[in-house]
């Protein structure tokens, strides 16, 4: 499978809110919210985005209190976090101030049932640095109950499933073997995930190359997946009464 980063259409739309989030004047909410269920490809766009910018990255973990998660930031923005969360609080404000950089929170549901959450507000407000807050589907509604959190999000992207086109370029860029269009077709009624597409692919690749196939239509699709019986696989009365 090749290695490439595919920019779906949820890939786009995020570039799209990091970019006007980069734009919003001084004094403004700099805040946002990017969610949806697992395996849609919100934490590798993330990290991908990430790498091509300046910006603090922390995944977010069960029990993170505030002054954990300031030691993370702390930690990515090359200062020594203290023992006193105020003086870690501090030396990140002051670092933020001088160099100001997007910070991204990513699985930031482990972090709402222990009000840690409100530390990231208060570090907006302190440094006005946007922060996005990315986590799982329901995330909007628990945050729901912090308004004063909300009030601040500038915008909110939520990671869809995958239609037929985002499925056909994920084909097209990762795929080693070629597909017809009836083979990408079916592939798209199996997962609308991108991790369960990636992982069918791959065992696909690896069916193909032993099988010496080079271009799949959906009938060899679906013999490779097991869908349909092979001449091989078919038996006659006399075996089955054997």
């Amino acid at each position: 499978m090749k290695r490439e980063f595919v920019r779906t259409k949820n890939v786009k739309n995020f570039v799209a809110l990091m970019e006007h989030l980069k734009k919003v004047p001084p004094n403004l909410p700099k805040m946002a919210l990017v969610y949806g269920e697992h395996g849609l490809g919100k934490t590798q766009t993330i990290m991908w985005w990430v790498n091509k910018n300046d910006a603090v990255y922390i995944r977010a973990c069960q029990g993170m209190t505030s002054r954990w998660i300031l030691s993370e930031i702390a930690e990515e923005l090359g200062e020594r976090a203290y023992w006193n969360t105020q003086d870690t609080f501090e030396i990140v404000e002051k670092n933020l101030k001088q160099k100001p950089k997007i910070i991204i929170v990513d699985e930031v549901d482990y972090l709402i049932d222990k009000n840690s959450v409100e530390t990231l507000r208060d570090l907006h407000d302190r440094t006005d640095c946007p922060v996005v807050l990315a986590g799982m589907g329901a995330v909007d509604k628990k945050l729901a109950r912090y308004k004063h959190l909300t009030d601040r999000f500038y915008g909110t992207m939520k990671f869809e499933h995958f239609d037929k086109t985002d499925i056909k370029q994920i084909i097209e860029q990762l795929s080693e073997v070629e597909f017809t269009d009836d083979a990408m077709e079916h592939l798209a009624s199996k997962t609308n995930q991108f991790r369960q597409i990636v992982k069918l692919l791959d065992k696909i690749e690896k069916l193909s190359k032993t099988n010496g196939i080079k271009l799949l239509d959906e009938y060899k699709l679906k013999e490779l997946l097991n869908e349909r019986p092979t001449a091989a696989n078919l038996q006659t009365p006399q075996q089955i009464y054997a």
